[in-house]
């Protein structure tokens, strides 16, 4: 599965508490936005992660 922030954009504003989890990856880790949505990619869609079904969905609509 390849890597699409477009893709994950529409994912995090799909489900809040993707969205949360953005903003405290930002905060904790520092990061720039860009940098924190891979971050959230890995933790939670890449490796059958809990939203990885709702990622593949929204990629084959794209």
């Amino acid at each position: 599965m390849k890597y699409s922030k477009t893709i994950m954009i529409k994912l995090i504003n799909e489900h809040r508490e993707l969205h949360d989890e953005l903003k405290k990856i930002k905060v904790e880790m520092g990061l720039e936005k860009n940098l924190a949505i891979k971050a959230l990619y890995h933790s939670a869609v890449a490796n059958n992660g809990p939203y990885m079904k709702d990622y593949q969905a929204l990629d084959r609509l794209h």
